[in-house]
């Protein structure tokens, strides 16, 4: 049976055995990192060009670890159908509100003109999509719920200063994040034994859809109502009270490989807001002649 997405899949590797303190700030510098623009403002659409081979760098690296972190690629791949939905959204958005986008007409669709730019905005948007669930499923894949718990909390420790209840707070971000393959279970099994009843979620007018729909929800709704009771039922027999002082059952221990694990990611920060704030362009830096820029 192919591991679900976002499910703690336990292996022996390298990212398995780094500190969830270092995968946690990690994740957040290559979400931010993603999102930034990069290369300077010029004529045209390179800087969008840019932006593109900065994340096609990006994605090598999310690619690189999660080989050595043995994470599925391909079942996550598989997973990623809901991305054609969000295809026909934003096509739709463009189509109505292109805005002053330019440059040559790929088709028509009516008296409507769909140009290449927007084509390319859209694969964009959608690789840059791609590149920031790689990366969420990376951590949740290679960090067990207890330990994205802790990192969470010390990185929310500062907030302690101002009397919020830290712990709670990530107490209920990392059952989030660990319901989300519980709840992706129980659709398929829903969506599995309502279609052996006969519910048809692909065919049918919008209202039937509709209806299917509903049926899948409901009970998907039911499902995780008795799941959390039962989730708070077994943490009350255990003894845990949210407001009472909390110890430690393991200690972080800080080894060699966190270390080079930490100056690899400084290193990686450095680049990205060099390239970020600088905005050097490597196309224009490429093209100057080598007597100028001794000149």
């Amino acid at each position: 049976m192919n591991p679900t997405i976002g499910k703690y899949v336990s292996e022996n590797t390298l990212i398995h055995r780094l500190d969830s303190r270092i995968k946690l700030v990690g994740l957040i510098i290559g979400l931010v990192s993603v999102f930034l623009n990069y290369g300077a403002k010029t004529p045209g659409n390179t800087q969008v060009y840019m932006n593109l081979c900065c994340d096609g760098v990006i994605f090598i690296l999310v690619l690189t670890i999660a080989f050595i972190g043995k994470v599925s690629i391909l079942q996550l791949f598989k997973q990623l159908s809901m991305l054609w939905s969000m295809v026909l959204f934003l096509l739709i958005l463009n189509f109505f509100f292109p805005g002053n986008v330019g440059g040559d007409i790929a088709f028509h669709i009516g008296d409507r003109p769909v140009y290449y730019a927007t084509i390319f905005n859209l694969v964009y948007i959608l690789f840059r999509l791609v590149i920031v669930m790689l990366m969420t499923d990376i951590f949740t894949t290679t960090t067990k719920p207890m330990e994205m718990t802790g990192a969470l909390e010390w990185l929310f420790y500062p907030l302690k200063l101002i009397h919020i209840p830290v712990h709670k707070f990530a107490m209920a971000i990392s059952l989030a994040l660990r319901f989300i393959p519980t709840l992706i279970e129980d659709a398929n099994r829903i969506m599995k034994a309502q279609a052996s009843r006969g519910v048809d979620y692909r065919q049918g007018s919008f209202k039937d859809r509709v209806k299917a729909l509903v049926s899948l929800i409901i009970p998907l709704f039911m499902s995780s109502f008795m799941t959390s009771g039962e989730l708070a039922d077994a943490m009350e027999a255990r003894g845990y009270d949210p407001d009472s002082k909390r110890t430690r059952y393991r200690a972080y221990t800080w080894s060699l490989r966190d270390t080079l694990s930490s100056l690899a990611l400084a290193l990686f920060l450095a680049l990205v807001i060099t390239e970020a704030v600088l905005r050097i362009d490597p196309f224009v830096l490429f093209s100057v002649p080598v007597w100028q820029l001794r000149g």
